[in-house]
C-alpha cells in the first residue's frame, strides 16, 4: 500500500522539483546535496524515493537554465534517514542498494523535534508519516472528558466532535513543534515535500475496531480497554496543511492537492491483501495495548472479514486519494 502511495506521487515530486526548486542558490557554497527522509522505516519504498529523488536532482542542476552542465560537476549527496529510536536502522542499512548514488547516514529520532544543525538540509521529503501524532490526545484518555471515545479506535466515524477537535489540536501542535524545527534546519530556498494517505484508506481501519468490539461481546475483552485505545492517527486535509503551514510564516506552499492515485488493491477491491497491509501498521499499537493474544486474534478476524469488508468497498467505493505538497524555505 505504500508503495503505491510513493509511486502514485514521483511524478508530482519530480515536478516540484524541476519547476519549483533553485538549485544554483540552495547550493551557493557548497557542492554538496543533504537530503533526509523522515519516517524511513527500514526499506525498500525509503530506497525507492530517494533514488527518485537523487535522479530528479541532478536532471534539475545539469539542465537549470536550459544550459546543459558537464556532468563532472554533478554535486555529492547525502541522505539522512530519519525514523523513531526503535526503528530497526541495523535492518535497514543492510539492505541499502549496492548501485546507489548517495552517501547513507542515520538520524534517529522524532521528526517533531530538532534532529539537524541549523541551515544544513537542502531536501526533506516524507511519506506516509506526517500523519502519525506524537502522542493520543489527552482528552481521549480522560473518561470523565466529553472526548471520551467509546466503542470507536479512531475519529473517523465518531459522531463525537469533541473527539475530532481533539485529534485536530493535537494535529496543530505537533506541526507547530515539526516546522518549528524544519524552519531552523532547511537552508533558504530549500524544499520540502509531503505525501500523506487520505480518503479510502483511513475508513477501513475501522473494521479493526470491529473486531475489537466482537471480542467484547463475546466475553472475552474488558470494554473499557477499547474505550480506551485510540489510533494515534491524524490524516490533514489541504485545509489542515495551509493553516499550520501558514501560522508558521516560514515556509512558502509551492504545491499542494489531493491527488486521486490509481490503486491495485484498492479498485480490485483485494480487501484481504489491503487489511495485511495495514495490519502491518498497526499490530505494534495492539500489541501494546491489548497483549499480544488479543491483538493476533483481532488483526486474524479483521482478515477474515474480507468478504464483509470487500462488499462494503463496492457499495462505498471512494478513489483512492493522497495529500501532496510542496513547501519552500523562504
Amino acid at each position: 500500500m505504500q508503495k503505491e502511495i510513493i509511486d502514485g506521487a514521483k511524478e508530482m515530486v519530480r515536478d516540484a522539483i524541476i519547476r519549483k526548486l533553485d538549485i544554483k542558490t540552495i547550493l551557493s557554497s557548497s557542492n554538496t546535496l543533504r537530503i533526509t527522509e523522515f519516517g524511513c522505516s527500514v526499506g525498500p519504498n525509503t530506497f525507492s524515493s530517494m533514488q527518485h529523488i537523487v535522479e530528479a536532482l541532478k536532471d534539475k542542476y545539469l539542465y537549470q537554465d536550459q544550459v546543459i552542465k558537464s556532468t563532472n560537476n554533478i554535486p555529492e549527496f547525502q541522505i539522512f534517514f530519519n525514523d523513531h529510536v526503535t526503528n530497526d536502522f541495523n535492518t535497514l542499512f543492510r539492505s541499502l542498494p549496492i548501485d546507489r548514488s548517495y552517501y547513507a547516514f542515520g538520524a534517529p529520532g522524532s521528526f517533531h523535534d530538532r534532529l539537524f544543525p541549523s541551515r544544513s538540509i537542502h531536501f526533506a521529503h516524507s511519506s506516509s508519516a506526517i500523519h502519525w501524532l506524537s502522542k493520543i490526545p489527552k482528552e481521549l484518555l480522560d473518561k470523565k472528558s466529553p472526548a471520551w471515545n467509546k466503542g470507536l479506535i479512531h475519529y473517523v466515524g465518531a459522531s463525537n466532535i469533541e473527539v475530532v477537535n481533539a485529534y485536530v489540536a493535537q494535529f496543530e501542535k505537533d506541526m507547530e513543534m515539526f516546522f518549528k524545527a524544519r524552519a531552523e534546519e532547511i537552508v533558504p530556498g530549500g524544499m520540502m515535500v509531503f505525501i500523506s494517505p487520505f480518503s479510502c484508506y483511513i475508513r477501513l481501519m475501522g473494521f479493526f475496531g470491529s473486531s475489537l468490539m466482537d471480542l467484547v461481546n463475546e466475553g472475552k475483552l474488558d470494554e473499557s480497554l477499547v474505550d480506551s485505545f485510540n489510533l494515534p492517527m491524524y490524516f490533514p486535509s489541504p485545509q489542515d496543511m495551509t493553516k499550520v503551514v501558514e501560522k508558521n510564516g516560514c515556509f512558502s506552499i509551492e504545491m499542494m492537492e489531493l491527488r486521486y492515485t490509481k490503486s491495485k488493491l484498492v479498485d480490485e477491491v483485494d480487501a484481504k491483501t489491503l487489511m495485511i497491509n495495514l495490519r502491518t501498521s498497526l499490530e505494534g499499537l495492539l500489541i501494546n495495548h491489548f497483549g499480544s493474544k488479543i491483538a493476533e486474534e483481532a488483526c486474524a478476524r479483521t482478515i477474515l472479514k474480507s468478504e464483509e469488508i470487500s462488499a462494503w468497498m463496492k457499495v462505498n467505493y471512494e478513489k483512492p486519494s493522497i495529500l501532496f505538497a510542496a513547501l519552500k524555505r523562504k
